[in-house]
């Protein structure tokens, strides 16, 4: 008999990864292709069938039931990417429609937060949650929010989008057109600003400051702070500050089980893990208090990815 499986598709700016997935959230097979290569998207999908065709041969006996496919400023409503600012093709995109010319099954799409959201629910820490946010911190912030077992889309396939809570009015500048989003404070480039802020504000002594603004990275910062790095640690500590107000926030508006943190910013740990907590804990509604925990994302960093969107392959076939 075969098995019964779903292909992850996460399509990147530079790559796309595909996996070949279990019922069980084991990827038998996989691979990636350039999505640059592709300047034209009808190249771009025959490009995705044939990998496609090829993964399921590789892994043996098996079939083919939904495909999922995360995609930045993927709409899960209409199976559509709308004016993706790092992709190459501009406008709608009306990518399920095309990709459904070559397979008789669901394919369905949504953004790479949401579809991480899904995987933390099917294959990782929210196995039995009805209720929880994933946060993902890289280089902005993306979110996926699930309410009463449902992931939320809104009217036009795009709420939840938590990174773009304005924390600071006129604050810094977003790559969404606004000021003071919370990811420009809350990722990877956002604690790299605030340590360039410390820097003009502060005169302790850090190594950091030899380091050219286009070069430093928030690996670089955690290092500096495991070593004592005073600038380092008060980075973190503003950037726990400002995501635990949002929590705070987000807590008051949908009650959440658990918070989940992934990416790179989260490789931190305790660095960001131990001052958010306590933000958290010395800012919150009473109601709120300690209903909830703040955890790491339990999906492995390699393929979490695929997994989020063959989440999304597997939710469409089990509604």
């Amino acid at each position: 008999m075969k098995q019964q499986i779903t292909i992850g598709i996460d399509i990147g700016g530079t790559n796309t990864k595909i996996g070949v997935v279990s019922p069980n959230g084991k990827v038998l097979a996989n691979n990636r292709i350039a999505t640059t290569d592709y300047p034209k998207i009808e190249g771009f999908v025959a490009a995705l069938d044939l990998e496609i065709r090829q993964l399921l041969e590789k892994a043996g006996e098996v079939e083919l039931t939904a495909i999922g496919i995360g995609a930045p400023n993927g709409n899960y409503l209409k199976g559509t990417i709308e004016q993706a600012t790092n992709l190459q093709w501009k406008g709608i995109v009306p990518l399920c429609d095309l990709l459904k010319k070559y397979f008789s099954v669901p394919v369905v799409l949504t953004n790479d937060a949401k579809a991480a959201a899904l995987g933390e629910m099917i294959y990782g820490g929210a196995k039995g949650m009805k209720n929880f946010i994933l946060l993902t911190l890289g280089t902005g912030l993306g979110s996926g929010v699930v309410i009463n077992g449902e992931l939320v889309y809104g009217k036009t396939g795009f709420a939840g989008e938590l990174g773009h809570l304005t924390m600071e009015p006129f604050g810094r500048e977003c790559g969404c057109g606004r000021e003071g989003c919370l990811e420009t404070y809350v990722s990877s480039t956002g604690i790299v600003k605030t340590v360039f802020e410390l820097f003009a504000e502060r005169r302790d002594p850090s190594p950091l400051r030899k380091i050219p603004y286009d070069l430093l990275t928030s690996k670089m910062i955690a290092d500096a702070a495991e070593e004592g790095d005073q600038i380092a640690l008060a980075a973190f500590e503003q950037t726990a500050e400002t995501l635990a107000t949002a929590i705070c926030n987000m807590a008051a508006f949908c009650s959440p089980e658990a918070i989940f943190l992934f990416g790179g910013l989260t490789q931190s740990g305790d660095l960001l893990l131990d001052p958010l907590k306590r933000f958290v804990d010395e800012n919150i509604m009473g109601y709120y208090r300690r209903s909830f925990k703040i955890l790491p994302s339990k999906l492995a960093e390699a393929d979490a990815a695929i997994l989020g969107a063959s989440a999304l392959a597997v939710k469409a076939i089990t509604q």
